[in-house]
């Protein structure tokens, strides 16, 4: 069964002002995402990553300057006005933001900040925004989600705290959610289970996710593809099994070599040489990509 691609990239990039000389955080990417695909977007700190999320909803466009195409839906959302962007921003594309306790606003309760996302794209009333926020609460599994909606952030625990990040990104029912690093300073338990949220909720609402990670035993358990990105371009995508069976990229194969695998003790851990070039390097325009998806 074929699936509607929802959104196409082309040529993003994002470039920010330092005095008089320019800093190019995301250089040329392109990727597109259909309905229900789960796409792992994966490098170090630093590869533009985060940007790259940011500049799909236009976030980017009030410190810097982004060009290209994002096609979403057919429509190049990068050319609309802000009025016009911001129903799209939150309804129909949804973020998870990295850090949801500074994500989070701490002077209003997880009520209010549910409800005020409901308020913005639904045509609900006061009462069916609340009972909506309950229902949303005890889908992500946070116990007792009536009288919890009074609770503020600070009283929940880290896990929690990024359930309501979920549930909040989610109370719009978008058709793609940008997930940045949600598990980053989560236990390995507690990892598993926001993962395991987010994809199974992906498939019940037949939802398009891109995942943002450095992680790539993440990637092999939950994307049908991925994306490497090295100092702000993707060198390298395609299926997840064909790109981590048979890297192409040295810095796709160095991820991959990173990852401890039957290591003897107190054997020293493999880690790629040199650092990422700065923002205001000189790279040459022609990275190495992989054939199209198959």
């Amino acid at each position: 069964m074929t699936t509607q691609t929802i959104l196409d990239v082309k040529g993003l990039s994002t470039t920010f002002a330092r005095g008089n000389s320019a800093l190019k955080a995301v250089r040329d990417v392109s990727f597109s995402v259909r309905e229900g695909e789960v796409l792992g977007l994966v490098g170090e700190s630093g590869s533009g990553k985060s940007v790259t999320l940011r500049s799909l909803l236009g976030l980017s466009r009030r410190y810097g300057k982004v060009s290209g195409e994002v096609r979403w839906m057919g429509q190049n959302i990068l050319s609309l006005p802000e009025r016009k962007l911001r129903p799209i921003r939150g309804g129909e594309i949804a973020m998870i933001f990295q850090e949801p306790m500074t994500s989070l606003n701490p002077l209003l309760t997880v009520g209010v900040q549910l409800t005020e996302t409901l308020k913005a794209h639904t045509d609900l009333g006061r009462a069916a925004r609340r009972a909506r926020a309950i229902e949303m609460l005890d889908h992500v599994g946070i116990p007792d989600p009536a009288s919890r909606l009074d609770a503020y952030p600070h009283q929940f625990s880290g896990g929690m705290r990024q359930r309501v990040m979920i549930a909040i990104a989610l109370a719009a029912e978008p058709k793609l959610l940008l997930a940045d690093e949600p598990t980053t300073a989560l236990d390995v338990t507690i990892q598993a289970q926001i993962l395991d949220l987010i994809l199974s909720l992906a498939d019940e609402m037949n939802m398009g996710v891109i995942l943002v990670t450095h992680d790539l035993g993440v990637v092999a358990q939950t994307c049908e593809n991925v994306a490497v990105m090295y100092a702000g371009r993707i060198v390298e995508q395609g299926p997840v099994r064909q790109v981590l069976r048979a890297p192409r990229h040295p810095y796709t194969e160095g991820l991959m070599r990173s990852v401890p695998q039957d290591v003897p003790p107190r054997t020293q851990l493999y880690s790629v040489p040199g650092t990422p070039p700065g923002l205001d390097a000189c790279l040459p325009d022609a990275p190495l990509r992989r054939a199209a998806r198959m």
